[in-house]
Parts: C-alpha cells; sequence; structure tokens
C-alpha cells in the first residue's frame, strides 16, 4: 500500500503511555489507531454512526481484524492513519487500513464489520443507502448536500439540529433558542447522504449591505467534517445574492478560530450571552 491508496487520513500522535520497554508502540495500540481512524471515517462520510445506525436498523460487529507489521513507530511520532473501504460483500465490509510516518508505511491492517440486528446479533444484507454512500466516497462524491430557503422549508430539520446542539448540548434554554426572526431569515441545511439534517445556520439583514449570520450549528459527532464551512459558504453567497458587503456574526469564543480560518476578525469588545462568551467578528465580502 501507498498514499496514494487513500482518500482519508486520521491524524495522530504517539503517547508516552504507548511505548514499551523496547521503546516502540505497543503492538496492541496499533488496533487502537486503526478504530480511532474508523471513527473518522464515518465523520468524513458526514455519518454520525449511532444515529446513523439506527435509522438502517443495524449497527456493524467486528468479525475479523489483522495486523500487518512493517516498522515500528516511535514515542511522539507523527503519524497518518490511512482508512478506506475495500470491499462490500453481501453483510459485511472490508475496511484496508495504512499507518504511515512521513511517506514510510509501518503497518497495514485488513478490518471485516458485518452489518447485523442489534437485538438478536445476526447478519443482514448491508443497506443499499449505506452501500451507495461508502461507494461514493470513495469514489470522490460530495457527501453534503447543502440547501438554502425559507423556515417553512427547512425549519424542522433545521430545528431539530439547533435543539441538539443548542438546547440539549449546551443547556441554552428553549425560550432564548427560538425567535420571531426564524420566520424572515435565509435559512441554511446541511443534510448528508442518508438524508439526516447534520447542521444549520441563518442569515439575517443587519442594516443596509450588512448581513448577519447567526444560529450557526454541526452534530457533535461531525465537527471538523466541513459542515460549519458549507453552512458558511452557503450564507455568504446567499448574501452576496441579495447586494450585501459585509458579514458580521457572534462568534462563542470556543469557535473564534474557525471563523478566523475562514476570514472573519475582532470587531468589537468580548461579551457573555446566554452564560457563553462571545466575540462580535466581521468579514468583508468585496474581493
Amino acid at each position: 500500500m501507498n498514499r496514494q491508496d487513500f482518500r482519508f487520513f486520521e491524524p495522530l500522535r504517539v503517547r508516552w503511555s504507548e511505548v514499551d520497554l523496547q521503546k516502540i508502540v505497543f503492538n496492541a495500540h496499533y488496533l487502537t489507531y486503526f478504530d480511532i481512524a474508523i471513527t473518522g471515517y464515518w465523520r468524513a462520510l458526514a455519518m454520525p454512526y449511532a444515529k446513523a445506525m439506527e435509522q438502517l436498523e443495524g449497527d456493524l460487529y467486528m468479525r475479523k481484524a489483522g495486523v500487518e507489521f512493517h516498522a515500528s513507530a516511535r514515542w511522539d511520532d507523527r503519524l497518518e492513519v490511512g482508512m478506506r473501504c475495500a470491499r462490500i460483500g453481501n453483510s459485511s465490509i472490508t475496511m484496508a487500513g495504512a499507518i504511515f510516518r512521513g511517506d514510510q508505511l509501518l503497518i497495514t491492517s485488513e478490518l471485516v464489520y458485518v452489518f447485523a440486528d442489534p437485538n438478536t446479533q445476526t447478519s443482514r444484507p448491508v443497506p443499499a443507502p449505506l452501500r451507495d454512500m461508502l461507494q461514493g466516497f470513495e469514489a470522490g462524491e460530495a457527501m453534503l448536500d447543502v440547501r438554502t430557503g425559507d423556515w417553512a422549508a427547512l425549519g424542522e430539520a433545521a430545528a431539530s439540529v439547533r435543539t441538539e446542539v443548542f438546547v440539549e448540548e449546551q443547556g441554552i434554554a428553549q425560550e432564548d433558542e427560538w425567535d420571531e426572526a426564524d420566520a424572515t431569515a435565509v435559512h441554511a441545511l446541511v443534510r448528508n447522504r442518508l438524508g439526516q439534517p447534520v447542521g444549520t445556520g441563518r442569515l439575517l439583514q443587519d442594516s443596509a449591505g450588512v448581513a448577519r449570520i447567526g444560529r450557526m450549528a454541526a452534530l457533535h459527532p461531525l465537527r471538523g467534517a466541513g459542515i460549519g464551512q458549507a453552512v458558511m459558504a452557503a450564507l455568504e453567497q446567499a448574501a452576496r445574492d441579495r447586494g450585501d458587503t459585509q458579514v458580521v456574526l457572534s462568534a462563542q469564543r470556543s469557535a473564534e478560530d474557525f471563523y478566523r480560518r475562514l476570514g472573519y476578525a475582532p470587531n468589537g469588545e468580548p461579551y457573555e450571552e446566554v452564560g457563553i462568551a462571545h466575540i462580535p467578528m466581521a468579514r468583508s465580502l468585496v474581493v
């Protein structure tokens, strides 16, 4: 195997607790590395694993795990774990993995999962939507469907994401989450290949030529998968289409770096709202 065999890589760094008396990674930890990469692979597919398996009425169970050692990783090495779907059978999915240090191949693996009934653990055929998602990702197809529209069209799905993120995860009171602005805002909604809503945001008119983006939310298991960027791109385009030249927003401080990477800069003093630290930020839409 080489790096060109993989679309997906999970970055890792070897911790002191993972090396043995030979000062190399203890062999059992490599299976943990591959398991971490599998979780990252589902994230790259924009698939919240538990919700997806519930919708598909099954779950994946490990049938076989094989590891081949070519060279050793050592403490503090920066590693990249490549993962790809190598084969889909009737009820099985074979994942091929490889661990690289730079361009050097260290470890390879073959992981075989069986799709099965979670109650009886008897095998079932791999559902067509899951099969299509895996094959589509490996073929380089988009995993996200992004749409903009009004609350009547997108509100129910957008509300499910906002409820999970703001109300259930962050503990914001229901009465603080919902307001009359939803009725007049442009909303963006991201769905995955299973049709599940996974991200949302809204666009308001702050003042003449100035748009305001808010209520940005992506499901927790999928953060880092590009969902937030997709929402921002859709809302910024909607702002351009109506002639806005600037976008402002109130960023939670934990997300400040995310917005900085998208070209936003602080535009006022930090403040607290609903018990959460925020900072005003802005970006010009004029090229």
